[in-house]
């Protein structure tokens, strides 16, 4: 009992010890790849060391959970790949100790701590995520000359919208800019066309000096501009225009209540509550798309239709109003369905009406129909992206949901694979155990991506996609496992080659060369008597096979599957021709040795080879025939 309580700190000291640095390796690699992607909300802003410190202390906490399962498996391989390597793992077998037995205290430490993750991330990385966003929001605010992006629209600053087709990030200079500037209202727009510019800010950080090259501006000088025919304005050209912007470029933190409705920042039961709030409101929303679409294609009179404001409206009234108004709109679309099927077909005819109409009304007929059409598909368009809007939106829940259960279960999932497959490669340190962690963990980061991104646009249910990279990789933690307790070889080589070679029917072919040292030399004239017997029973069996044929060849098979007899005369003269070698390769003569490398290596129990079958027992024929004569000369040379 002491040797095993040893055994337990032993196993967790050596584990421990690795977990601490490979931690803090996979957080270091994680933050890099993160890093990466914000590189430039960071740099050449001018952020404070405190903001700076900020970012990385909130980005740490959110990467956590991601790193976890890469140091479990890095330190989980590496570990036991060490006792391995320094026979330790052996010894603890030889003492009647099984694999299970010496995994029990790393299975509860890391049950431990994928229930710590799964805390974690439950509890401490929404908060860290919300921080996290909110910081990188107010990164993205501060100096905006360096975030506009080339041929997009920018809106970061207020009232302005900014079109460049091209950005020299050396320079700072702007080329080909539209802007359309709506601090005097959309109907006092103003339009502003330029070949060049720069964007700076002022030294108060206060405010934003846009200067601009070779352009014209365009402004309206109406108010209500819109609804008139003949809209006034003003035109100005200009070699160089300045502007001042109203734009506080300092650091200010964003506000976090719109950064509180993403999912990345909810635990799990605020998860839960909203997707059941969204999915509620979009299926009522739905219903009221449904039921207005449906008094579109009825053409019920515009006074009896309920809007979609008045559908929403009437959801907060009673039960019993809400249940009468409900009961009146369905009688009356039952009352115009009954009189639209009342009405007989052939009483409307649609080309007697145009033709008795002039060209103008069935030009104002056919316009006034394409509007409808238009406007109608308009709105299915609309409201088909506000539910594929909601859609998306309750996908992107589930994902945040399922994603807290599944990073947790990783860890323990690594560990199931390490740990054996550690033990079965052997080898420890940082090299070829670091290739193949890696590996492991690109091959279940990109299964894992996929299953994201397809569960997010709706290809597959957001549960299989979030679980889809557990389902691949844990039967390969269950193989190594078995593998490992049982001590088989899952990485010899030579074991992949016979297999491979086996399947393809490629057969070694004989080596036989002089030995060193003979005791005994061959009986030749005893060999010469093995030899005729061999090629006699060579030449009855090749008699016996069906011809090279299809029907042949059928034959054969149903004789190897369907006979209760085995096949004596093949097993008989393979084993005769390997007697026959075993005992020549005693002689000191090359010729014979050379004659007995002719041999072939005959498969007896593989029928797939019908053709080799019968070309083998001719090779048996022709080289037996061979070494009998030389045999025969060499015994009369003796007399």
């Amino acid at each position: 009992m002491k040797l095993i309580k040893r055994l337990d700190l032993f196993i967790l000291r050596n584990f421990l010890s690795l977990f601490a640095g490979t931690f803090c390796i996979s957080l270091f690699v994680v933050m890099m790849q993160f890093l990466w992607k914000w590189i430039d909300d960071l740099v050449g802003k001018g952020l404070s060391f405190e903001v700076y410190l900020k970012f990385f202390f909130y980005a740490t906490e959110t990467l956590v959970p991601l790193a976890l399962p890469l140091a479990i498996l890095l330190a989980s391989l590496i570990s036991f790949g060490n006792i391995g390597e320094r026979l330790e793992l052996l010894a603890i077998k030889a003492a009647g100790i099984s694999l299970f037995r010496t995994l029990r205290p790393l299975i509860i430490l890391i049950s431990l701590l994928s229930v710590g993750s799964f805390h974690f991330q439950n509890k401490i990385a929404p908060e860290a995520q919300q921080n996290l966003l909110t910081l990188l929001e107010s990164m993205k605010m501060k100096s905006p000359e360096l975030d506009i992006p080339e041929r997009v629209f920018y809106d970061g600053i207020e009232n302005i919208n900014l079109y460049i087709q091209k950005k020299n990030k050396d320079t700072g200079m702007l080329y080909d800019i539209v802007i359309y500037n709506l601090q005097d209202g959309v109907n006092r727009a103003h339009i502003v066309l330029a070949d060049s510019g720069r964007l700076e800010t002022t030294s108060d950080k206060k405010h934003l000096l846009l200067h601009l090259y070779q352009g014209e501006q365009f402004e309206n000088l109406q108010s209500n501009a819109l609804q008139a025919r003949d809209v006034p304005y003003r035109r100005e050209t200009f070699v160089e225009k300045h502007f001042v912007i109203d734009f506080d470029t300092n650091f200010n933190m964003a506000d976090q209540e719109d950064i509180a409705t993403s999912a990345l920042t909810k635990n799990m039961s605020k998860l839960t509550h909203d997707i059941d709030s969204m999915e509620n409101y979009y299926d009522s929303l739905s219903t009221i798309f449904y039921n207005d679409m449906q008094r579109i294609s009825l053409n019920i009179p515009h006074k009896t239709r309920i809007s979609d404001y008045d559908s929403l409206a009437i959801a907060h009234m009673d039960k019993e109003r809400r249940a009468q108004l409900e009961a009146e709109e369905k009688k009356h679309i039952q009352s115009v369905i009954a009189r639209s099927a009342s009405v007989p077909k052939s009483s409307v005819n649609i080309d007697t009406l145009l033709k008795s109409t002039s060209s103008q009304d069935k030009q104002r007929i056919i316009m006034e129909a394409l509007q409808k059409a238009s406007f109608q598909e308009m709105d299915v368009n609309y409201k088909a992206e506000v539910i594929e809007y909601g859609d998306k939106q309750i996908r992107r829940h589930w994902i945040q949901y399922w994603q807290k259960i599944t990073m947790s279960l990783a860890c323990l999932m690594f560990f199931f694979i390490g740990a054996p497959l550690g033990a079965i490669i052997r080898k420890g340190g940082l090299g070829f155990p670091v290739v193949v962690a890696v590996i492991i963990f690109i091959v279940y980061y990109i299964i894992n991506t996929f299953g994201m991104k397809v569960g997010r646009e709706g290809d597959m249910p957001v549960w299989l996609g979030m679980w889809l990279s557990t389902i691949v990789l844990a039967p390969l933690g269950v193989f190594f496992t078995v593998k490992s307790n049982n001590d088989s070889a899952v990485f010899n080589m030579d074991a992949y080659v016979s297999l491979w070679r086996k399947l393809l029917g490629i057969r070694p072919k004989r080596n036989i060369t002089r030995k060193e040292v003979i005791i005994n030399d061959p009986d030749y004239a005893d060999m010469y008597k093995t030899l005729e017997q061999l090629i006699t029973t060579s030449r009855e069996y090749l008699g016996e096979l069906p011809h090279a044929t299809f029907f042949g060849y059928m034959a054969y098979i149903v004789r190897y599957w369907f006979s209760t007899r085995e096949d004596m005369k093949a097993e008989g003269i393979n084993l005769m021709m390997e007697y026959i070698i075993e005992v020549l390769s005693n002689s000191k003569d090359p010729h014979v040795l050379r004659l007995l490398n002719g041999y072939p290596v005959i498969e007896t129990r593989n029928f797939r080879f019908y053709r080799r079958r019968r070309k083998d027992l001719r090779a048996v024929i022709k080289y037996s025939e061979q070494i009998k004569d030389y045999i025969y000369g060499k015994i009369l040379s003796v007399q």
